[in-house]
């Protein structure tokens, strides 16, 4: 695909003639980057605005003993920077990004980007929809980390990314919800018990998806 016709595969700029779309490309860039190779880390600074064309990446911090804790996935046509405020030029990470697939990014000039665009009202509302949504995800972050007990964590991802939990390893799952292996395997049987889920061939299928909601729902949300 071209540059312009990237740009208006992306649901953030769908509302954008094509005068607009051509301008964006002449402050944009497209790169590729393979399996395993790191956009940024945590404490870097850009001045690209970032969308994922393709691919997956995860979002991770470390803590003081170096074990990585996974924060959430970015999924294609979706957002990737983390913006604290739009009257900087900087862009600051407040966390670590890897490429889980082999990925494409679109990267935008931001000062540009607020010159051509954010300064004249346009895309403003779809940058705070993508920004809301942002702090929505640390919202049930917060939910996973402290207040949801091991059946809620798993219930939550069942609920909200159940492709994800089917594609990675159940080692993968623990490790990423931070139980142990046995709990996980445990809530699944419980789960399965009381027909919630449905488990064939090591996929699971939500089949009672109000009892799996009811789980977490009231619990910090």
């Amino acid at each position: 695909m071209s540059l312009q016709e990237v740009i208006s595969s992306i649901d953030f700029f769908n509302e954008l003639s094509q005068e607009q779309v051509k301008k964006l490309s002449e402050i944009s860039r497209i790169n590729s980057y393979p399996q395993n190779s790191i956009l940024y880390y945590e404490s870097d600074i850009n001045n690209s605005l970032m969308f994922l064309v393709s691919g997956l990446i995860k979002i991770y911090k470390v803590d003081k003993f170096g074990n990585e804790i996974f924060l959430y996935h970015i999924y294609k046509n979706n957002m990737i920077s983390e913006l604290s405020s739009i009257n900087t030029n900087n862009i600051y990470c407040f966390s670590n990004a890897e490429f889980i697939e082999d990925s494409i990014i679109l990267s935008i000039d931001f000062v540009k980007f607020k010159e051509e665009f954010l300064d004249k009202n346009i895309l403003t509302s779809k940058l705070m929809e993508a920004l809301l949504n942002k702090t929505h995800q640390l919202q049930c972050i917060i939910n996973r980390e402290l207040v949801f007990d091991a059946t809620a964590k798993v219930a939550f991802m069942l609920n909200q990314d159940l492709d994800m939990f089917n594609k990675l390893k159940r080692q993968e799952v623990s490790f990423m919800l931070h139980i142990q292996p046995e709990t996980l395997s445990r809530v699944l049987k419980r789960l399965s018990r009381n027909q919630i889920i449905e488990i064939e061939n090591s996929i699971v299928s939500v089949i009672n998806k109000e009892a799996l909601v009811s789980i977490f729902k009231g619990i910090g949300i």
